[in-house]
């Protein structure tokens, strides 16, 4: 079958060549009719080779098809910020969280109750592709910037996520009536490794040796007070949502045996090697309690750094964590000893149709925090693209990666633990750019293509599930 890679948009309705433009959905019958069925194909890895199973179908919950919900019922109004006008709490200029009742609430500026709805990378493309579309439908960076958050607010997004253009929409919040949030992520440990070396590109993040960070460097804490310093322009501003403080850091299970394995002379070595003798345990003896454990003792060192740093330079913003993204939120010990130091814990969460119950669940149980999903995707056949990096899932259209997004957030609004998503990501992979990212060069992930065209079957859905949220969040309490 032949694909093409230019995509066309006409009078709204998707056109690619060779594949069908309707979602592959079927309605289940008798207890299952609140649901729609899609099929999708989930990455797999074996033996160190990653590839992507064969389509299965998959239960998906959308708004419409809710038992007992009008999905056309009056939206509430809301504030600047995106706040749920109806309810209001204290007020501190800047966003906050509260537990109110059962359910845990972001909080804006205004003392709204507010859930935090991103997309990740709103950022101009690299490619020249992407920079001639950009001027042949913007203009300008300006104004591609100004329309831009005028696209997003309209379909119901209220903030940028992760590695987006901060300093266009600090610029462009500055000349319009309604401001968009926006997040910073700061890096503090990958910085701290370009400047002392070691680190390496892995896929979707920075690469340490022996997948043991630099935290027990003696000069880190020096360096993150320095680095923190940049917070004090941001300090003042109540459109910042929050600041994370790195990007899936390697916190793993075996810490202690990758601590271990370092060279002798390394104060990450040294460190393991300390604890073990403090501990009165043998090198010989280790076992999954101690690796527990002390997996625990290196999220504690480099939480309590980092949140010191950036509580210094900035009192009044929210430290949003380093968004994780492997085992590391599912380990007991490791969570309680983080939660302490953290306003938000933010997880990058894949390979899962539908989020966990039980795991959103323990992560607020086990810090005493709120959570936010800051990655998530789906990648759709019918754009043309490869779809071949990355680590989402590969379904059959556009509008079933909107139907996908319905399904995975209705669960986090279930959810009285989540305060919101950051969705990944705006623009489609250029497979014409260079040096990008090895997980970001051919799929489509964004919610606009190379040639910022809106991808409107999806967005539908999207806008469909955003713009009712506060009506969906009553909804799940009251039933």
């Amino acid at each position: 079958m032949k694909i093409v890679a230019r995509q066309a948009l006409l009078g709204g309705i998707l056109l690619v060549s060779g594949w069908a433009t309707t979602a592959q959905v079927k309605v289940p019958t008798g207890s299952d009719e609140q649901f729609v069925q899609v099929d999708a194909r989930r990455r797999v890895s074996k033996n160190g080779v990653s590839s992507y199973a064969p389509y299965e179908p998959f239960k998906t919950r959308t708004v419409a098809l809710l038992p007992s919900y009008n999905p056309t019922g009056k939206s509430p109004e809301l504030s600047r910020y995106g706040g749920w006008k109806a309810h209001r709490t204290a007020a501190t200029g800047f966003f906050r969280v509260e537990k109110i009742g059962a359910r845990w609430w972001g909080i804006d500026p205004e003392g709204y109750r507010y859930f935090n709805m991103a997309i990740n990378s709103v950022t101009m493309g690299k490619s020249p592709r992407n920079e001639k579309a950009l001027l042949d439908k913007f203009g300008s960076a300006e104004n591609w910037m100004k329309q831009t958050i005028s696209m997003l607010q309209e379909n119901g997004f209220n903030c940028a996520g992760s590695w987006s253009d901060y300093k266009a929409i600090v610029e462009a919040n500055k000349n319009i009536n309604q401001p968009l949030a926006y997040t910073v992520n700061w890096n503090f440990m990958s910085s701290y490794g370009k400047v002392r070396g070691g680190t390496f590109q892995q896929p979707g993040h920075t690469g340490y040796p022996k997948d043991a960070i630099f935290v027990f460097d003696p000069e880190f804490e020096r360096f993150c007070d320095t680095h923190a310093k940049q917070l004090l322009a941001f300090k003042d501003d109540p459109n910042l949502f929050g600041h994370f403080s790195d990007n899936e850091m390697p916190i793993k299970f075996k810490s202690l045996d990758n601590y271990l394995s370092l060279p002798v002379n390394e104060p990450g070595r040294k460190a393991a090697e300390a604890w073990l003798k403090e501990q009165g345990i043998s090198s010989d003896k280790i076992t999954d309690d101690h690796r527990e454990a002390f997996m625990a003792v290196v999220g504690e060192k480099y939480f309590s750094i980092v949140s010191k740093a950036i509580k210094k330079y900035d009192p009044n913003h929210m430290y949003i964590g380093a968004r994780f993204y492997s085992e590391e939120k599912h380990h007991e010990k490791f969570m309680r000893a983080i939660g302490k130091y953290l306003d938000v814990v933010t997880n990058n969460y894949y390979n899962h149709w539908t989020p966990v119950t039980r795991h959103m669940e323990e992560w607020t149980a086990w810090t005493g925090r709120p959570f936010i999903i800051t990655e998530y995707y789906t990648k759709g056949e019918d754009s043309g693209m490869p779809n071949q990096s990355g680590a989402g899932w590969i379904v059959r259209t556009q509008a079933d990666r909107g139907l996908f997004y319905q399904n995975y957030n209705l669960a986090l609004v279930e959810s009285k633990n989540c305060i919101g998503w950051h969705y990944f990501k705006y623009q489609d992979n250029d497979p014409e750019a260079k040096g990008v990212d090895p997980s970001n060069t051919d799929a489509n992930k964004g919610i606009v293509n190379n040639y910022y065209e809106v991808w409107k079957p999806m967005m539908e859905k999207m806008k469909e599930l955003n713009s009712q949220i506060y009506n969906l969040i009553q909804y799940f309490d009251q039933n």
